[in-house]
């Protein structure tokens, strides 16, 4: 996405605003669907997109239950984060991967060897989501495992 507009800007979900260049995120993009119009991870259709419970989606992210069933919980800036970390990863892999589902898998089980065998899934959980966004920017531009 082009800012071509100021309006522009205020349209994209509050949590890429920083990301005027990540195509997946624009509202016509592929995870544009995936935000209220207040800017925040719409949960219930993300556990759609991944045929998950949200116990399931929470513990893929490292968050409890509670903050997942409780609207205001998951507005919180740590959830919030957690689920946007999560979801910019799954849109720079997907098309590779080949499915959001097949995205999901190598998110959750793939040991990334040069991130100590970590798999992305924990590297998310533990605050360290810049790693694999470093690593994925490695790979893109042609680099080693």
């Amino acid at each position: 996405m082009v800012a071509s507009s100021p309006n522009k800007l205020r349209e994209m979900p509050a949590a890429f605003r920083g990301l005027p260049n990540f195509l997946p995120f624009d509202g016509n993009g592929y995870l544009g669907a995936y935000f209220t119009k207040a800017g925040d991870v719409d949960i219930g259709q993300l556990a759609d997109l991944f045929r998950m419970s949200k116990a399931q989606l929470a513990e893929t992210v490292g968050l409890p239950l509670a903050t997942v069933t409780k609207s205001d919980r998951m507005k919180a800036p740590k959830a919030q984060g957690r689920m946007t970390e999560m979801l910019e990863i799954i849109a720079r892999i997907k098309d590779w991967a080949g499915s959001e589902a097949q995205a999901m898998a190598w998110y959750r089980s793939q040991p990334i060897p040069a991130l100590d065998g970590r798999t992305a899934e924990s590297l998310v959980k533990s605050g360290d989501a810049g790693a694999v966004r470093d690593y994925l920017d490695h790979m893109a531009l042609g680099g080693f495992a």
